[in-house]
């Protein structure tokens, strides 16, 4: 018992227990949310099945900060197998979501999306495959760009074709582009990039998106798009209405008028931030922007003090796909950005959300927790 006691003090000491308690306030704070914006159902199943995935959640923590970086990137064959292989499970088994994309796969009650599981393989595969060119060709070489290029371009059709889930691919192309940045990519080659991709996007529009699709991308900037406010923009109007009417401090928990009367449709998870600005006001929505800067940059911090050029990244990575979400979701419930059926870290509702992000910051702490091996250089 003793030496369990000393383990387990030990592994408080070196694991960074900061971030995590800062998670499991932000996932406490959205369970009460979400209690609230499902309460005129008459119906707590959304709260509890939160709980059990935030036990869940800080399982996994515990269990992926104590896995070596290292290892799991050597498996990196068997990561890149196991990503296909559970995206393409998305065409037999696949169902659609809220957002009417073919992305979640459900068995007795539960549904996991799997472009959400993957992007945490896709963050270590990604930094795995930097550290290598680095080491052999130099990153900004002609030929390690063309294996980052389809790397990245290919799991991004992939969950285009299967799942038709743009919401997802774009994080997946946000963190792409950011770390490759962070490790140092000539500039020019984001010349090149975004020359190739105004080139493409008149295709792209054209041949590849849904009219409803173009409908939902241009329905914040366009006013000729739904003028009535009752089809595609609906959702994010009465989103804004329930913000608005919260003023400073909010109508009080289960007292908003729209979210207690469901007026905002899927309140309990991409829009969730329409419940705080409601019932808590700009204070409610400033904590949680507050909470989820304070996870990004704790991220960010231990990823800069890592002298392990495959954790550094692998934390920037992760960094990145909690800023997109966050900006993502945040701006489409104040009506600034496209309606994308992106969740909101550790508020929105969501099992395998939380179960990822909180395996996420497990990797994070277990890299914290970690010297760094000789056999990797630092990012210069």
């Amino acid at each position: 018992m003793k030496r369990f006691y000393r383990l387990l003090k030990d592994y408080l000491r070196k694991s960074d227990t900061f971030l995590l308690v800062t998670c499991i306030i932000s996932t406490l704070y959205g369970i009460v949310l979400i209690a609230s914006a499902t309460s005129y159902t008459g119906s707590m199943r959304a709260a509890y099945v939160q709980i059990i995935a935030l036990f869940c959640g800080i399982f996994l923590y515990f269990i992926f900060s104590v896995l070596d970086i290292d290892i799991l990137a050597d498996r990196w064959k068997l990561l890149f197998l196991f990503s296909v292989v559970f995206i393409l499970a998305l065409i037999p088994f696949g169902v659609e979501g809220n957002s009417g994309n073919k992305a979640w796969i459900r068995f007795a009650g539960i549904g996991i999306q799997p472009a959400e599981v993957v992007k945490i393989t896709f963050i270590i595969l990604l930094a795995k495959l930097i550290t290598h060119l680095q080491e052999r060709h130099g990153l900004s070489h002609v030929w390690s760009v063309a294996q980052l290029v389809a790397f990245c371009g290919f799991m991004f059709a992939l969950i285009i074709v299967v799942s038709s889930d743009l919401g997802s691919a774009l994080v997946y192309a946000f963190i792409f582009a950011v770390m490759l940045y962070i490790a140092g990519l000539k500039f020019y080659w984001f010349l090149i990039g975004g020359g190739a991709l105004a080139a493409i996007a008149p295709i792209v529009w054209n041949h590849f998106l849904t009219d409803r699709q173009k409908e939902r991308i241009l329905a914040p900037y366009d006013p000729t798009i739904d003028p009535t406010g009752l089809g595609i923009k609906w959702q994010p109007n009465q989103s804004k209405a329930a913000i608005s009417s919260g003023g400073l401090f909010g109508r009080g928990l289960f007292n908003g008028s729209y979210t207690q009367s469901g007026s905002v449709p899927h309140q309990e998870t991409d829009f969730v931030f329409s419940a705080a600005g409601e019932e808590l006001g700009l204070i409610g929505c400033a904590v949680i922007i507050l909470l989820l800067t304070i996870i990004i940059v704790r991220c960010v911090y231990i990823g800069i003090k890592s002298n392990h050029s495959l954790g550094s990244l692998v934390c920037i990575g992760i960094a990145a796909m909690l800023a997109f979400q966050t900006c993502e979701n945040i701006g489409m419930c104040l009506g600034l950005t496209p309606v994308i059926g992106l969740t909101l870290p550790f508020f929105s509702y969501g099992g395998s959300s939380i179960i990822t992000m909180f395996a996420a910051m497990g990797i994070v702490s277990g890299i914290k927790m970690k010297p760094r091996p000789s056999r990797f250089t630092q990012i210069k």
